[in-house]
């Protein structure tokens, strides 16, 4: 009888045990959160007609097409050099350029006042409850009302570079930015994976950064100039990582 019961007692003990497990990961995957860095690509019929894009974009749209989220996720886009930013929505799948973190309306570019020669962006996926998702689709919905009704021509994207009396003249930026691979707990990992990129390609531009006690970066850079980082960037293709990004040195 005794023998029964601790069966019985155990059998239990692990039920709630995977229970408590199941539950966790859950949440996490609940909270869940992405975010990226990295170099945009502001929509132009041009792209889709030389098919570096294949999907068409209305300029009037906050709409962003960015592969590692689901359509209809809303995102923070953030232009880290002036701290403008808003909120917009994934728009449906796209292909384009493996170098380019998304691709974005030219609306988004004029609001956020992105450079045209250093579309520098991060994003940042936002996780509501349900209630709220449902009253930001609404707004958005009726937003772009609003906004279908504006001439095209008044959605212009704004090039800083251009000097302006009535404006102030934004001060053109040093390009200095490293490709980040992944952050690692452990130093060991960090040094695994600093060998296999050594190992299986010619990048040899790259260091492990101790953030914290337990947080270890690997990181290729700095890159002065787009095209070396463009061609660093390229030649991590073969390890099919999922979410690399780009950082802004400062």
């Amino acid at each position: 009888m005794n023998y029964k019961i601790i069966i019985f007692f155990l059998f239990f003990l692990i039920s709630c045990t995977t229970n408590h497990i199941k539950n966790s990961q859950e949440s996490l995957n609940i909270n869940a959160k992405f975010i990226n860095s990295g170099f945009t690509l502001i929509y132009s019929e041009n792209l889709f007609l030389k098919k570096i894009v294949d999907r068409r974009m209305n300029d009037r749209d906050l709409i962003i097409y960015q592969k590692n989220l689901s359509k209809g996720v809303s995102v923070k886009i953030l232009n880290p050099e002036n701290n403008k930013s808003l909120i917009a929505q994934i728009g449906k799948k796209a292909s384009y350029p493996k170098f380019n973190n998304s691709v974005i309306s030219k609306r988004i570019a004029s609001e956020l006042e992105l450079r045209l020669d250093e579309p520098f962006i991060i994003i940042e996926e936002i996780v509501h409850n349900n209630a709220f998702i449902a009253k930001k689709t609404k707004t958005y919905e009726e937003e772009k009302k609003v906004a279908n009704k504006a001439p095209v021509e008044k959605i212009t994207v704004k090039n800083l570079n251009e000097t302006n009396k009535n404006k102030v003249k934004v001060k053109k930026s040093n390009f200095n930015y490293s490709i980040k691979i992944a952050d690692f707990y452990f130093i060991e990992s960090a040094k695994t994976m600093k060998n296999r990129i050594i190992d299986e390609s010619n990048i040899k531009n790259i260091d492990i950064l101790k953030l914290s006690k337990n947080k270890f970066r690997v990181i290729l850079g700095p890159y002065l100039d787009l095209k070396s980082l463009q061609k660093e960037y390229n030649k991590l293709d073969k390890f099919n990582f999922e979410n690399i990004e780009i950082i802004k040195n400062v």
